[in-house]
Formats: C-alpha cells, structure tokens, sequence
C-alpha cells in the first residue's frame, strides 16, 4: 500500500475537505480559553489567528465519510506548528470524550512539533489526558485511526498520533519522536537521512500504510467497513458440513500439501474473502514476512486474520520471534474491537536460526499459546496446509478449527520426527501415518469440526478451493456470532482439555509403537 507519489502538505481545512463527504463536516469547536499569557505569548496567539483564520492548533468534529459518521479532529501546523497547548489539549479530550459518548469510529489527522514550549509542562503533561481518553475510546469497542501528517513529532507522536488500531501516513512526511532541528542543536551534527520518513516507518512495521490524503477516505471506508458491523442475515449452511474425513493416507497428504502451486493464505484472502485490509508490522518496528495480518470480511462476516505466509521462489519465509508479536497485535485488535479472528495456519515450521533464538522464539509460541486460549472474542483456527512443529502449534487454539481435506499437524516435519526416533529420515511415511497428523485423526480426536474438500487437490482447483473454504469460514464466524464470550471460553479450554482422551485409536491412526517394529532400531531422543 506505500506510495511514493509526492503531494502537497494540506491545511486542516483542506483536508477535512478533502477526506468527508461534500458538506457534511460539522464543528464541535467551542471558544477557547487561553491559560493566563505573557504579552510575548499573547502576541503570538493573535498573530497566528490571524494568519490561519482558525482560533487553536487543532479543529474537531464529526462529517460523513461514505455515508458512515466519523467523529474527526485534525492539527492545523501553521497555528504555532501545530503545538499541543493546554487549551488544544482540552479541545482534543473533549471530542474524544464525544465520540466515545456517542459510539463514533474516531479519526485522528495529527501534524504537529509536539508540547507548547510556551506553556511549559503542564502543557506537556496534558498529553497524559489526551492518551487516557484515547484509551477510554478504544476500551469502549470503537475504532480509533490515526493519519500521520507532515510532519509529526515531539509529544503527539509519543501519545494520541501514535495510539491507532490503523495507522496511515502521508507521504514524504516527517515522522519521530525527536524534531531534527532539536537533534541538530543538541549534537552540532545533522540526524541522519531518511529515517524519520513515513515510508522508512511502513518498511520497519511501524505503521499501516502510505496513502495521499485523496486516497484516505478509501482507506477509512474500507477499514469502517469491516470493524463497525451492524445486523446480519442468517449464513445458510455450506455443503462443506456434510463432507466425511477423507481416506487419504498422511504420507499421501503431505505430499499434497507440499505442491508448490497449492493455495496459500494470499490466494484465499483475494478469492475467499470479500474485502481485505492488509495491516503492517507490530507497530513496535518489527515486520516478519514469515506472518500476514489484515482485517477481512469472508461473507457478511468480519474479522481480524493472521496467518503463515507460503515461502515464494524470490522470498524465503519461516516464522520468527516478530512473526507472532505481529500475530498477538491482530489478537488484541480483535478483543478490543470485538471482532472474532481467524487463524491460517500453513508452515513447514518455525524459523530455525540464532535470530530466532535470540529474539524468543519459544517465549513467542508460549505467549500466543496463552493469548489465544484465553482470548475474549470467538476464534476460528484453518488448517490450510502443511502444520510443522510449533510454528503451527502457536496459531492453532480456537473454538472451531476448519481443516481444508489434506492439511496436517504434527509436532515436527516427519523427516525431523523419524530423525529422531531412527536416527534417520528414512522412516517419515511410516512415522506420519503412526503420529495420526492427518485429517481424519485430528477430526477423530475432537481437533477439527469442518473439514473442506479438495476435487481431488486444492493446487488444481484453486478458486472452487478458496471459495468453498471462504463460505465455510463465514459460517463458523456467523455461529461463533450467536455465542457470548462467556460461553465461548469454557466450551475452548474443554475442547482442548478433552483431546484425545474418548479415543486410544482412530481409524487413520495406529499406535505409536507400530513404527519402532518397522525397523531394527529402538527409539531414542
């Protein structure tokens, strides 16, 4: 979604113009009340009023953006750029506090150098109340977007301009805590080039995406569309419920999975769902292409997705450490915007490196285990593919799991799982079929509800496939809809609780002891 195209920096007037829709913006701008200035102070003040012809460094109120009403506040950086005094500080709270009130999606256009040095600290210190009403907002269920302007800096970038469940920036613009005229006079060296741009920030994780102001009401449109639901019909059964557990071997399955042409969780979003936002990053700097995470509708049904992303010929990808603080961040989106989420999971296994150790990989898995089987919101896991190991494992803890016919899970590649029973690889078929890994084991065990059909391979149907399995999502989200958490969570933690305990041995699983018979060798660790 990053853009490199150049535009010019729009006035707040300019640009609640340019992202509501003709004539529905509304002020909920009452007069300030300046604190007690100094005659320099005061000076500054009306000079400014009179270049801008606006009376504070930030205007707020509410407008339409495609039809859907937004609550809105925007800096205007030519008031004292943009600086955050104690009257603007109140004028910010006071429409967050509206918003909340009245159950309004929030729109935050910031651009500013941060505190007014001219009120000193507490002016600086009104930045807490502005971050405690945001927080209220946010608890309240109700979206709050943040579009970063040129150029954002200082104490707003620290706190509201950088709270967003969404962040976008401008072009071009200048983003960061430190201002560089501060950094420059400090050090008598310039700060380097280029890094406190916006599309530095996209390529670090940092924010969502890079789109000029005439994109941003799309890009608002879009997000508002898929977290703020309102009824919704009944999802008719798909002729996915009534498919059997397939007869297919684990071998055969896997080598199934692993066709190099099977559809990916790319492939699904664009033919499955029907409407997608990529989001970007942790917003912590880190971006992992091990892991993707947008918010979608399959259906008439929304949710956060996380999931694997399939390694491609010119992008090696496994799963590391800021792979799942990327997932986790989609786990706390949907709790907070009372979403459900969906988890693909499809991956050969975690990446195996000294980065993916030394960044936690295993606290990671451990956390997302944690978060996930204990989320408040209704969850959907999807075998897609291939389920290696604890890459797989991390994703995998939901109220309903969706199978597509040859996906698997096991707690290791099978070649890594024979290595260590036979000191070989040799054994893998033999020891996938006694693991029970394949479908119609897991379904079997009380692991997987909704198994999806493949005709004969998901790789030579791939549009029939991500539809079928769109439908099939949709309709889990739509029963998971008709449950409270306070359901939901007890039937979660005994499903996990009671796996495997009704049956020693399932048709498509023999007893783990019929691989040591195959061979001459006793299994070791």
């Amino acid at each position: 979604m990053v853009t490199q195209q150049k535009v010019r920096h729009l006035d707040a007037t300019e640009l609640i113009a340019a992202v509501l829709d003709p004539g529905s913006y509304r002020s909920w701008d009452a007069p300030v009340l300046d604190p007690d200035p100094g005659p320099e102070y005061r000076q500054e003040l009306a000079a400014a009023r009179a270049r801008t012809g606006v009376d504070e460094s930030v205007l707020t109120g509410e407008g339409l953006i495609r039809g859907r009403r937004v609550a809105i506040i925007v800096s205007e950086f030519r008031f004292l750029a943009g600086s955050i005094g104690q009257a603007a500080a109140e004028r910010i709270v006071t429409a967050v506090e509206r918003a909340t009130r009245e159950g309004l999606p929030l729109l935050a256009g910031p651009a500013s150098g941060g505190t007014r040095m001219q009120e000193g600290t507490v002016a600086f210190l009104s930045m807490v109340k502005i971050s405690a009403a945001v927080r209220t907002h946010r608890k309240a269920g109700l979206p709050y977007l943040v579009y970063l302007r040129h150029p954002t800096t200082g104490g707003v970038m620290a706190s509201w301009g950088s709270l967003g469940h969404i962040t976008a920036a401008e072009p071009g613009a200048l983003l960061g805590f430190l201002g560089p005229r501060v950094y420059e006079a400090l050090h008598s060296t310039p700060f380097p080039e280029n890094v406190q741009t916006a599309e530095n920030l996209f390529d670090k994780g940092l924010i969502d995406a890079v789109v000029p102001p005439s994109q941003l009401s799309d890009v608002v449109d879009r997000a508002l569309g898929i977290l703020v639901t309102g009824p919704r019909p009944p999802v008719p059964a798909p002729a996915t419920l009534s498919v059997k557990p397939p007869g297919a071997g684990a071998w055969e399955s896997i080598g199934i999975s692993r066709a190099p042409r099977r559809p990916d969780l790319r492939q699904l979003l664009v033919h499955g769902a029907r409407d997608v936002l990529p989001l970007n990053g942790t917003g912590q700097g880190e971006k992992d292409p091990g892991l993707q995470l947008a918010l979608a509708r399959f259906g008439r049904e929304s949710c956060v997705v996380i999931g694997h992303t399939r390694p491609r010929a010119d992008r090696p990808t496994a799963m590391g450490p800021a792979s799942l603080r990327e997932a986790r961040r989609g786990m706390r989106l949907a709790e907070e915007l009372g979403l459900p989420l969906v988890t693909i999971i499809d991956t050969a296994g975690a990446a195996l490196s000294r980065e993916a150790e030394e960044g936690g990989l295993a606290g990671e898995i451990a956390r997302s285990l944690h978060d996930l089987i204990g989320l408040n919101a209704p969850t959907v896991s999807v075998l897609l593919g291939q389920g290696a190991g604890g890459g797989a494992l991390a994703l995998l803890p939901a109220d309903r799991t969706v199978a597509a016919q040859h996906a698997w899970l096991s707690p290791l590649p099978p070649e890594g799982a024979s290595a260590i029973v036979h000191r070989s690889t040799g054994f893998a078929a033999a020891m996938s079929e006694a693991q029970g890994v394949n479908v119609a084991s897991l379904h079997a065990n009380g692991l997987v509800e909704h198994i999806v059909d493949e005709r004969p391979n998901a790789a030579d149907e791939v549009l029939a496939f991500c539809s079928r399995l769109g439908r099939a999502i949709e309709y889990e989200l739509a029963m998971l809809s008709n449950a409270g958490v306070d359901e939901l969570l007890p039937r979660r933690l005994a499903k996990y609780r009671n796996l495997g305990s009704a049956l020693a041995s399932t048709e498509g699983r023999r007893p783990a002891g019929s691989v040591a018979r195959t061979g001459s060798k006793t299994p070791r660790s």
